[in-house]
């Protein structure tokens, strides 16, 4: 179903397309980050596909100042629309007012700009919406705790991505609403820091936790990279992933194998593919003068070892 739904997506952007050439100028946050990387690379594929786009793709290395720089040189150069990924969504109403002020539609991708609700008419948003992410991620680990006899009392650590990221923020507050429901308030945060969305970082945070011998029953983290690097820690210290809930977001590859290997219990599927082609899909109709929704969604899905074979291929 969802590569139909790409295929769909493709075929009208091609049509769209084919009478005038586009020139589409693309900021990414960071080369280096295994969902971005699809996400890059379905935009790169889907503009291979048709006749007269052309992607100019940056890496911003996860600097602000960069990724503005960037973007006034897209203006300048005259690209007919711009896609950007943030280094940081606090930061994009500068980078809306540079695109507004050389009259160039912008289209956030993935990350949500802080004006997310005051975008000019020729900007738009392409995304997951992330109050599904955390909150599916959270229920099913309350859901698993429970059914190991645990909902007398079970403690957790939180993993965050970076603080200056809306999708860390929201993920974390999913976390906590679903923590402050009847249901799921047995679960008992015994520590929350910041990865910085980074596998190495959550090894060596999980390790220091290790470290305190403090017991715990789980560890929900904002997305799979940083559960990866906590599994990696617990694994080195002997710790049988059997007895312990991981939960991540996003179900990258990395992800699908630490699930079918048993080490990792619950992920989220956010189709990287799918959003890189929404938005450049929205850069082509707002370069067109087209119609687009401000803001534009593509559903997050559980994954868990049930269905995990239905997403070995989608990310």
């Amino acid at each position: 179903m969802k590569k139909t739904l790409l295929a769909a997506t493709a075929a009208t952007a091609l049509m769209a397309s084919m009478a005038n050439a586009q020139n589409i100028g693309v900021s990414m946050a960071l080369f280096d980050d295994n969902f971005l990387t699809v996400l890059r690379n379905g935009m790169i594929e889907m503009a291979a596909e048709m006749d007269g786009v052309t992607l100019q793709v940056e890496d911003a290395q996860n600097d602000v100042a960069r990724q503005l720089d960037q973007i006034n040189n897209f203006v300048a150069s005259g690209v007919d629309a711009i896609i950007v990924n943030p280094v940081d969504t606090a930061a994009t109403e500068a980078m809306s007012n540079a695109a507004a002020s050389g009259g160039v539609p912008l289209v956030y991708v993935n990350r949500q700009p802080v004006n997310v609700d005051t975008l000019p008419d020729n900007q738009a948003f392409v995304a997951s919406n992330e109050i599904e992410s955390g909150t599916l991620a959270a229920f099913e680990a309350c859901k698993l705790l429970r059914a190991e006899g645990k909902g007398e009392g079970a403690n957790i650590y939180i993993l965050m991505g970076e603080l200056s990221n809306q999708a860390a923020v929201q993920r974390t507050k999913d976390f906590d609403d679903i923590l402050g429901i009847d249901m799921c308030n047995f679960m008992n945060v015994v520590d929350r820091q910041t990865a910085n969305w980074s596998r190495d970082q959550a090894q060596d945070m999980m390790t220091n936790w290790l470290s305190s011998g403090e017991p715990f029953d789980a560890v929900l983290s904002n997305n799979d990279e940083m559960a990866i690097g906590a599994i990696q820690a617990m694994k080195s210290a002997g710790i049988s992933m059997a007895d312990v809930i991981v939960t991540g977001v996003d179900a990258t590859q990395d992800a699908l194998a630490a699930m079918q290997s048993g080490d990792l219990d619950v992920t989220v599927f956010q189709n990287a593919a799918g959003q890189g082609a929404g938005a450049l899909q929205a850069a082509l109709d707002l370069a067109a003068g087209n119609p687009v929704a401000s803001k534009v969604y593509i559903p997050f899905e559980l994954v868990t070892p049930q269905n995990v074979a239905d997403y070995l291929s989608a990310n």
